[in-house]
C-alpha cells in the first residue's frame, strides 16, 4: 500500500483563553464545548461548528488509521493567524496555538508534523517566534495568509523576515485568508469557492513579480488548493507579462513560467482534469497531497484523486509521500 503523506490539515487546541475578555477588545477566537462538539465563537459571536477531529489529536489518529494516512502536517487554522490583532497579542496567541501544536507531535512523532504561525504585523516579534519554532520546537517551518491585513506578500516590509526564513532554510506554506471582495462574495460560499483561488493566485504572482524568489531561494515555498487558479490562468499572466512588461516586470525581469517547478502545491484540486494540468505546468515532483482536512470542502478521501489518476505508480507515490518529504526538507526515517 502507497505510504501518504497529507500536508495540509488544520487544528486548534481544545481549550484556549477568552482573549476577547482578556485584551479587552476584537473577535479572537475562542471555544466552547457543547457535549461531542464545540461552538467556534469570534468574540461574542458563534463563528462555526466544529468537531473533534478538529481539536482532539486521539480522534484524529483514528481516522488517520481508518483512511490510510500515514503522517498529517499540522497547522493553524487560518482564523487564527489574528494578524489584525496589536503586535504583542498577536504575538501570544502565536506563541500559544505554536506550543500546542509542537506538543501534538511529542506525544506522536511518527504521525505528526507541525508547521508554525507568526505575527507578521510585527517583523521583529514574527522572526523572533520563527526562531523558536524551527531552532526551539523543531518545525521545519510555518503557515502564513496570502496577505497581511491587505498588504502584498512582496511588500519591503517583510524582507526582513524572509531573510530570516531564508537562512533557515524554512519551508512555507501560504495559505488563503481575508479574501479580497469579501463584501462582493457574500452569497452562495463565494469567498470560498472563487476568493480562495484567487487569492492564492494573488500570493504566487505577487511573490514572482516582486523577485521575492530571487533574493530568498533558499526558502521552500508551497501553496494551498494547487496553488489557486494560477495554473489555469497563467496563459493570460504569462502574455500580460510579455505586452505590458512596463506595468508588470518592474522590479523583476523574469517571466512567470521562469518560475513552474520552483514551487511546490498541494494536490486539492478536485478534478481529474486540473489534477492533469496541474502536473504538466508545475511538475509532478511539486505536488504534494493535501486534504484541508478535517474541513468539508476538502478531499473527504485522502489521496483518491492521486490514486484514481492516470499517472504511474512512481508518481503517485511521489505525490502522495516522497513531494512533502523533499518540500519539508525531512527524511521519512522518524516515521519509521
Amino acid at each position: 500500500m502507497q505510504r501518504k503523506i497529507d500536508i495540509h490539515t488544520h487544528m486548534m487546541p481544545a481549550k484556549m483563553p477568552n482573549w476577547t475578555q482578556k485584551f479587552g477588545y476584537g473577535n479572537f477566537i475562542h471555544l466552547e464545548h457543547t457535549g461531542c462538539k464545540a461552538c467556534m465563537y469570534q468574540g461574542h459571536q458563534k463563528f462555526r461548528e466544529v468537531n473533534p477531529n478538529c481539536f482532539d489529536h486521539k480522534v484524529r489518529l483514528d481516522e488517520m488509521q481508518e483512511q490510510a494516512v500515514d503522517v498529517q502536517v499540522l497547522s493553524t487554522i487560518p482564523v487564527l493567524f489574528n494578524y489584525w490583532a496589536n503586535a504583542k497579542d498577536g504575538a501570544e496567541t502565536s506563541r500559544f496555538f505554536n506550543d500546542h501544536l509542537a506538543g501534538i507531535v511529542t506525544e506522536a512523532p511518527q504521525k505528526f508534523v507541525a508547521l508554525g504561525t507568526v505575527p507578521l504585523q510585527d517583523i521583529d516579534l514574527a522572526i523572533r517566534e520563527l526562531e523558536r519554532c524551527v531552532l526551539d520546537l523543531g518545525m521545519p517551518g510555518v503557515e502564513i495568509g496570502t496577505n497581511i491585513n491587505g498588504i502584498n506578500l512582496n511588500d519591503q516590509r517583510f524582507h526582513p523576515f524572509y531573510e530570516a526564513a531564508d537562512e533557515l532554510g524554512c519551508s512555507i506554506f501560504v495559505h488563503p485568508w481575508d479574501m479580497m471582495g469579501n463584501d462582493q462574495l457574500s452569497q452562495y460560499w463565494l469567498p470560498w469557492l472563487v476568493g480562495m483561488p484567487a487569492e492564492t493566485t494573488r500570493a504566487i504572482c505577487s511573490l514572482i513579480f516582486g523577485g521575492i524568489f530571487e533574493s530568498f531561494p533558499k526558502i521552500r515555498w508551497c501553496f494551498a488548493h494547487g496553488g489557486g487558479s494560477f495554473a489555469y490562468t497563467l496563459g493570460r499572466i504569462q502574455h500580460g507579462f510579455e505586452v505590458r512588461p512596463d506595468l508588470v516586470a518592474i522590479h523583476n525581469p523574469l517571466p512567470p513560467t521562469h518560475y513552474l517547478n520552483k514551487f511546490w502545491v498541494d494536490s486539492l484540486v478536485h478534478d481529474p482534469s486540473a489534477l492533469s494540468l496541474l502536473t504538466e505546468k508545475v511538475g509532478y515532483e511539486k505536488i504534494c497531497l493535501g486534504t484541508d482536512y478535517p474541513f468539508p470542502l476538502g478531499e473527504l478521501t485522502p489521496g483518491e484523486l492521486i490514486q484514481n489518476s492516470i499517472f504511474s505508480n512512481e508518481l503517485k507515490e511521489s505525490m502522495l509521500w516522497y513531494n512533502a518529504l523533499n518540500w519539508l526538507n525531512i527524511t521519512d526515517k522518524q516515521f519509521i
